[in-house]
């Protein structure tokens, strides 16, 4: 959350969601209005403006508001809640339609916010009914600001075309790609960790440096959502956004100020620095695989064929491994190994440095054998913190040595209040602070380092697809790409056990 005793409210505006009725609009979007609120973080002069095409008026919309607002546990009571019902507003309508935007013109008068939350084929439809109406025109020191949701494309052409698109409507300073990873408070500190203490830095880079990995591993399958995830699949789902966020904030060089274009300015430059997949190390350095039938906490569950609205023989992968490497003077020969995958034993991300190992002489003629190895873990969900992993001797009479675990956690050190990842986004967003937020080149470059992957699997068609049991940790496959190297990923362990 925002530390709302130095943070002040936005100035006065409008917030309209572009599917208000939707399940982010639930889930996560009405949840971060009520802690906004309950953190003084909202101006008293505020409306929100809820729109889709279903007909359920002010008090319909209302008692969705309700609902989902006190299914999350925040804030004092009814008050909060209280205090968006009378600021919400509702509108029916089809994007498609004009007669929609100039219905929310009636209700926005002065600075606003556009929120996309809707299935990225409407993105376009509705930035250019948007410019059509002159809802995004600036004038009188008022601001027009809008909010596109994940995914930006599904591959490099349809990102450079939307990108295109959207920019002919508005300007890049207007334009707010989210990435809810971003408002993570341990994604945000992987910065201050790095640039604010002054022993990392000289320790941030090839010299020390043996390999990087991300894991990014759910537990639930595709359930109900079958129809869309068939179309996207793990690659296009995760690496494109959230990996590669991830990627840049560790691989990134020093900004010369915290600053929004600073930041993004280094965060292109790391993305452009990946070596480009050809289609021989498409094969060699990428895995995919497509979860079977299994038990995930206990419970059964089919294979992803097996799942409503997935074709028999659907190819499309719910796993994906893969190595990068980064060509710059930093990072040069340090690979970067990055997993994502549904159905596995347990729910996490997390970053992983493994630092090199110190030489073995000065214990050559004791039973030392191994030394254990250095890891700094960074924990971004769902048990937020920072440890790093050193060894000690063992208190017995002669030299042997073991890893222990310096842990930090953010629940332990500070009151931190539930919340959904969105609050800073948002509020971000109404302050104008596009720092945690994607430029155009930063997504047209990591789509161009996928796009070669995509093509190579769009031109095989009949190669074996190696497939895992939900509630494992992932393919063989996977084993054998950090295996060719001499190196193994961290188990993925799941909770209360060893």
């Amino acid at each position: 959350m925002i530390d709302s005793k130095a943070a002040e409210p936005p100035p006065p505006c409008t917030l309209v969601i572009f599917g208000a009725t939707g399940d982010l609009t639930k889930r996560l979007l009405l949840p971060a209005l009520r802690n906004l609120r309950h953190d003084g973080l909202l101006p008293d002069d505020f409306k929100l403006v809820g729109i889709a095409s279903r007909d359920i008026g002010d008090d319909g919309f209302r008692a969705h508001l309700k609902k989902a607002m006190s299914e999350f546990k925040a804030g004092d009571g009814d008050a909060d809640i209280d205090w968006f019902l009378k600021r919400a507003h509702y509108l029916s309508g089809k994007f498609e339609d004009p007669a929609t935007f100039q219905a929310v013109a009636k209700h926005v008068d002065g600075s606003a916010l556009f929120y996309l939350a809707t299935p990225p084929s409407e993105f376009s439809i509705i930035v250019k009914q948007l410019g059509k109406a002159g809802l995004v025109r600036e004038e009188n020191d008022h601001w027009r600001r809008v909010i596109i949701e994940k995914p930006f494309g599904h591959d490099l052409p349809s990102a450079v075309a939307l990108n295109k698109e959207i920019l002919e409507v508005l300007q890049e300073s207007q334009i707010f790609r989210i990435d809810h990873y971003l408002g993570k408070q341990t994604v945000q500190n992987i910065m201050v960790f790095r640039f604010a203490n002054g022993f990392v830095e000289p320790l941030w880079g090839r010299d020390h440096i043996d390999h990087v990995q991300i894991t990014v591993a759910e537990t639930v399958g595709v359930e109900a959502r079958g129809r869309f995830y068939d179309k996207t699949g793990a690659l296009r789902d995760m690496v494109p956004n959230h990996i590669f966020q991830l990627v840049s904030l560790i691989a990134m060089e020093p900004p010369a100020r915290f600053d929004a274009e600073a930041l993004r300015s280094e965060k292109a430059k790391v993305l452009d620095s990946v070596q480009r997949f050809t289609p021989y190390s498409a094969r060699g350095s990428v895995v995919r695989a497509q979860y079977a039938a299994g038990t995930v906490g206990g419970k059964p569950v089919t294979a992803y064929r097996e799942s409503p609205d997935v074709p028999k023989d659907s190819r499309t992968e719910t796993y994906i491994a893969m190595k990068l490497m980064i060509d710059n003077w930093r990072w040069a020969g340090v690979p970067f190994y990055v997993r994502t995958g549904k159905s596995l034993s347990t729910r996490k991300t997390d970053i992983n440095i493994r630092f090199k190992q110190a030489p073995l002489t000065l214990f050559r003629d004791t039973p030392v054998d191994t030394l254990p190895p250095n890891d700094l873990t960074i924990r971004i969900q769902p048990d937020e913190g920072v440890s790093l992993r050193f060894g000690v001797k063992v208190p017995e009479p002669q030299m042997r040595i073991e890893g222990v675990d310096l842990k930090f956690n953010y629940a332990d050190a500070f009151k931190v209040a539930p919340s959904t990842g969105y609050e800073t986004l948002i509020y971000d967003c109404m302050v104008g602070d596009a720092t945690l937020f994607q430029r155009a080149d930063n997504i047209e470059a990591g789509w161009r380092i996928v796009q070669p992957i995509l093509d190579v699997w769009a031109a095989d068609r009949t190669s074996f697809l190696p497939t895992y049991a939900a509630g494992s940790g992932g393919p063989s496959e996977a084993d054998t790409l950090l295996g060719r190297d001499g190196r193994s990923w961290r188990r993925i362990i799941p909770a209360g056990k060893k």
